[in-house]
C-alpha cells in the first residue's frame, strides 16, 4: 500500500471501489461549500481480532448530523454500520482509522442543496497516533484568538464539513505562535474544545469538561472518559471552565477519536501542573487503551469485532 492509500478499497454508493478510482466531480457541491458530513471512528488490534471502537454510537452521531441537515442518506443505520465492518475486512487492517462521508454529489453552481444527489463513502487505512510523540510526552496549546461557533451561527452538535473551517484557522494560528494546538473558547469566554478535540482539566483530585451549554460538539471519546471515569469512582463535574483555570489547573489533555487522550502539559508558554503527564490523566488514558485493545471485559459491549 502506498501513503496516499491508492492500495486501498473504499465502500463508495454500496461498492467496493479502488481508491484511485473513487472519483466525483471537481465541483462538487460538497467541496465547494462544505456541505458533507462525516464520522472519524477507530479500530484497534486486539488478541481477539480487529476491534472498531464504539461503531454504533459513531453511527447513531452520523445521521444525527444528516437529520440536523436534512439529507437522506439512502441507507439504515445497520447499512452504514455494515458498510463500516467490510470496508475494514475487505483491506484486512486491523489497527486502522475509519472515515464514513455523506456529500452532495453534483457539480452545479449555488449554495441550495434541494434535489441535489447524496453520496456515502467510508474510507478505512492505517493510523498512529495523531500527535505523535506527543500523545506521550504531552502538547503546547495557544488558547485562540478565534471563538467557537455556536448554534446561534452553526449546529456544533452536527460534525459537518463546514464547520472545521472554524478548526482550521485556529490551529493555524497555534501552529504561528510556535505551539501544537488551539484551545477555543466560546462567545461567552469560557473554555469550549480543541479543533478537533474535547478538553479536560483536573483541579484538585476533580476531572472537569465543559458541558454541552459550552457549544461543543458530544464526541464520543468525551462520553468515554466520563464514563471511565464514573467507573473508577473519580470525581467529575461538567460546567463552565473559566480560561483562567488552564493556567491554574493541576493537569490538562484532549479526548478525541484521532487523538485519543494527549496529555497537554503547556498552555500560553506556560506549564501546566508540574509540566508533564499528571497522574490521572495517564491512569484514564491506561484504561482508555486498555478498553480499545479489549483488555476490560466490563467495556466489551463497546467494541465491534471484525
Amino acid at each position: 500500500m502506498k501513503k496516499d492509500g491508492s492500495g486501498l478499497y473504499f465502500w463508495l454508493n454500496g461498492k467496493m471501489v479502488k481508491a484511485k478510482d473513487a472519483n466525483v466531480p471537481i465541483l462538487t457541491h460538497s467541496m465547494q461549500y462544505g456541505s458533507g458530513i462525516f464520522e472519524g471512528i477507530r479500530a484497534y488490534n486486539t488478541s481477539r481480532g480487529a476491534a472498531i471502537f464504539r461503531l454504533d454510537d459513531h453511527i447513531k452521531r452520523f445521521f444525527r448530523s444528516a437529520k440536523i441537515y436534512a439529507m437522506d442518506l439512502g441507507y439504515t443505520q445497520k447499512g452504514i454500520h455494515d458498510a463500516v465492518v467490510k470496508t475494514v475486512v475487505y483491506n484486512k487492517l486491523d489497527s486502522c482509522y475509519i472515515r464514513p462521508f455523506a456529500f452532495y454529489d453534483d457539480d452545479s453552481i449555488g449554495i441550495s442543496t434541494t434535489g441535489k444527489r447524496i453520496s456515502v463513502f467510508v474510507a478505512a487505512r492505517p493510523f498512529g497516533a495523531y500527535y505523535g510523540k506527543g500523545k506521550e510526552s504531552g502538547i503546547s496549546c495557544k488558547i485562540s484568538s478565534w471563538q467557537r461557533i455556536n448554534s446561534l451561527i452553526l449546529p456544533p452538535e452536527a460534525k459537518a464539513s463546514g464547520n472545521y473551517i472554524n478548526s482550521i484557522i485556529a490551529n493555524l494560528d497555534a501552529r504561528m505562535a510556535g505551539a501544537d494546538e488551539a484551545i477555543l473558547t466560546s462567545l461567552d469566554g469560557y473554555v469550549a474544545e480543541g479543533p478537533g478535540e474535547n478538553i479536560f482539566i483536573v483541579e484538585d483530585g476533580e476531572l472537569v469538561t465543559p458541558s454541552r451549554e459550552a457549544d461543543i460538539l458530544l464526541g464520543i471519546t468525551r462520553d468515554s472518559i466520563i464514563k471511565i471515569a464514573e467507573s473508577m469512582g473519580v470525581r467529575l463535574s461538567e460546567r463552565n471552565i473559566h480560561k483562567e483555570e488552564l493556567y491554574t489547573c493541576d493537569e490538562a489533555f484532549f479526548a478525541g477519536t484521532a487523538a485519543e487522550i494527549t496529555p497537554i502539559t503547556r498552555i500560553d508558554s506556560r506549564k501546566v501542573g508540574k509540566g508533564v503527564p499528571g497522574p490521572l490523566t495517564k491512569m484514564l488514558g491506561n484504561e482508555y487503551s486498555r478498553i480499545a485493545n479489549g483488555q476490560r471485559r466490563d467495556f466489551d459491549y463497546w467494541l465491534t469485532y471484525v
